[in-house]
């Protein structure tokens, strides 16, 4: 026996276990603030933009089964009074509604199944629509953004949350190939739907939606970047979080750590001929 060896390694193992322990802290830390700006961010313009609609409905369409209803306070909207109608199209159907518990008045409301690129949208019929986490899977994005906008009632809401291309993380999930985002995607996301197509348009990243706006007149009354931590606290996810540190310097800080994801409310004015200053 060697008592200073043992010693030796049984304080290596205590340090392992302090960081892995700081690193789940860190990741929980990073999911709540995460939850709470996404429903900060969104429930209060929902709300808002609900006493305007008095009298009527509030018409909400859902683009994707991943985009979370729960993020939208419609629970607390019904609780009020308010009645909220909900459709949602998708393309592969309920299946990635998400755990049980959660969008629990997901059920109400209309689903149709189909492509948004050519799905029927009836023009000026909605008064919210909400695209969360779609945007960097999809082709055509501009053409789905038109026909959002086209859906939206004048002076109705745009409420997206993409995952933005121009970053550390979009750049891995792009040029990553399939074999090696499914390996990842099973240790890092156990039990998730995923890893889905990584399309990535620029007319899906941050720089792209916010040209977007512009070319369009349309009003971002709100922006805001979160970081995702890489999930799981193994060998996969801290090799994830070092690559993505690495990036930033490698491209000079073209590509940035500080945010994966980009949050919008965007607002469509409701004179067609109001200019944005």
């Amino acid at each position: 026996m060697n008592p200073g060896r043992d010693n030796a390694e049984a304080q290596r193992a205590v340090l392992r276990a302090r960081h892995t322990a700081s690193q789940a802290r860190m990741t929980a830390a990073t999911k709540a603030y995460r939850k709470t700006l996404v429903r900060e961010m969104f429930a209060q313009p929902v709300r808002d933009h609900a006493y305007r609609c008095i009298g009527r409905p509030v018409s909400l369409l859902r683009a994707g089964y991943l985009a979370s209803l729960d993020e939208l306070g419609l629970d607390q909207l019904r609780k009020s009074g308010f009645e909220v109608t909900v459709l949602t199209v998708d393309e592969d159907g309920p299946r990635f509604a998400g755990p049980a518990g959660t969008d629990s008045h997901a059920a109400e409301g209309k689903t149709v199944l189909g492509d948004l690129r050519t799905v029927p949208m009836p023009p000026r019929s909605f008064d919210i629509v909400h695209c969360a986490l779609l945007l960097d899977r999809i082709s055509h994005v501009e053409l789905v953004l038109d026909r959002f906008i086209a859906a939206l009632r004048p002076g109705g809401l745009l409420l997206l949350h993409i995952r933005d291309r121009d970053c550390a993380a979009g750049f891995l999930d792009r040029i990553a190939p399939q074999w090696v985002r499914r390996a990842l995607w099973s240790r890092l996301n156990p039990g998730q739907p995923g890893p889905f197509r990584a399309v990535y348009e620029p007319a899906g990243s941050d720089r792209g939606i916010r040209a977007y706006t512009q070319l369009r007149g349309l009003v971002i009354a709100r922006r805001e970047t979160a970081r995702t931590a890489a999930a799981g606290s193994g060998r996969a996810g801290q090799a994830v979080s070092a690559v993505r540190r690495l990036i930033p310097r490698l491209t000079r800080g073209r590509l940035t750590d500080a945010h994966d994801e980009v949050l919008y409310v965007i607002r469509k004015p409701e004179d067609r001929l109001a200019r944005v200053v």
